[in-house]
């Protein structure tokens, strides 16, 4: 399942609700990410037990709480701005 779909599950709750119920109720979930695998219990208990009064506020735990597997190349963006004070990539065409 992709984030995107995880979310809609999220939404789907009753709230208020916590992190080990979301676990409890849908940590069986796989989330496919372009670097590996990792079930929606493995995302949920990677941070300590909260209370949602929202499924807002539990959609923004699941996105900032994935593994480094959900992300593409690491430090990669086309769209920031090289940092100060450093030299960017050199530009490529194709």
């Amino acid at each position: 399942m992709s984030l995107k779909q995880a979310t809609e599950l999220i939404r789907q709750h009753d709230y208020p609700a916590t992190t080990n119920q979301l676990a409890d109720s849908y940590g069986d979930y796989e989330l496919d990410h372009p670097n590996g695998t990792e079930t929606l219990g493995e995302v949920l208990r990677r941070v300590e037990a909260e209370t949602f009064s929202s499924s807002v506020e539990a959609e923004e735990l699941l996105y900032s709480a994935v593994s480094s597997g959900a992300i593409g190349r690491k430090g990669y963006s086309d769209r920031d701005p090289t940092t100060l004070g450093t030299m960017g990539p050199g530009q490529v065409s194709f």
